[in-house]
């Protein structure tokens, strides 16, 4: 359990990370807030591939691509939100 929770929050760190660079500087909160969002777009990410029937779980790759989609919507809904 507590290895499975650490493993999250690990690929959350690293997919809030990416996201950020992919979503690029202007308007964001920092990178510390990117790799929050992140850790919320592993959740968010994983719900919404589920919902639709395009993720089945299993393995890093899937997983941090999962991550990284959720934590783009994340980041990309807060900006919205920010500049309203």
């Amino acid at each position: 359990m507590l290895f499975a929770l650490l493993w999250w929050v690990i690929i959350g760190l690293i997919a809030g990370w990416a996201a950020g660079r992919i979503m690029g500087a202007g308007g964001g909160y920092g990178t510390g807030m990117d790799i929050l969002l992140g850790m919320a777009g592993a959740v968010v990410g994983g719900f919404l591939l589920r919902l639709l029937g395009l993720y089945s779980g299993g393995g890093l790759i899937p997983s941090l691509v999962t991550a990284i989609i959720g934590a783009v919507i994340l980041i990309w809904v807060s900006r919205r939100l920010k500049k309203a």
